[in-house]
């Protein structure tokens, strides 16, 4: 058994770039960044503050989604997986990973209404599911939890 599991969250890095290919199927690409900060060791050695980029790649109903709501700046929760491709470019061999992610979820405030964002996912159960936009659903069975 194997695991192929992404979770990120961070900053989008430009407006995503969405295609429409046969079909009408939607795919929209962006930049995510994620930042570690900075701290300072024991012994007084200063690590500065490290920010790793990420290529995102959303399909289907998260690409429509994406093309509408997502912005630069954005703050995002994305989960998926690591997808290597490649391709020959002037007869050298180019390869990318992106992380083809299945969850995004908004974070932060709308700035037009204040309100929490929602939870976008690709779920291959119905077509429905794939557009749904719903609003992180409220867990208090932590409350229980003996740890």
């Amino acid at each position: 058994m194997s695991v192929n599991k992404v979770i990120l969250v961070g900053n989008v890095g430009k407006d995503p770039e969405v295609k429409y290919l046969d079909r009408n199927v939607a795919v929209a690409n962006f930049p995510l960044a994620t930042t570690e900060r900075g701290y300072k060791t024991s012994t007084g050695i200063e690590v500065p503050e490290r920010t790793e980029w990420h290529n995102i790649v959303l399909w289907r109903g998260l690409a429509e989604t994406a093309e509408k709501y997502v912005k630069k700046g954005s703050q995002l929760y994305i989960e998926g997986k690591l997808q290597t491709r490649s391709w020959e470019k002037d007869g050298v061999k180019r390869y990318t990973t992106e992380i083809v992610a299945d969850v995004m979820q908004f974070l932060g405030k709308r700035a037009d209404s204040g309100q929490d964002n929602g939870t976008v996912s690709n779920s291959q159960e119905t077509p429905a599911a794939q557009n749904s936009f719903e609003a992180p659903a409220s867990d208090d069975s932590a409350d229980d939890l003996p740890f």
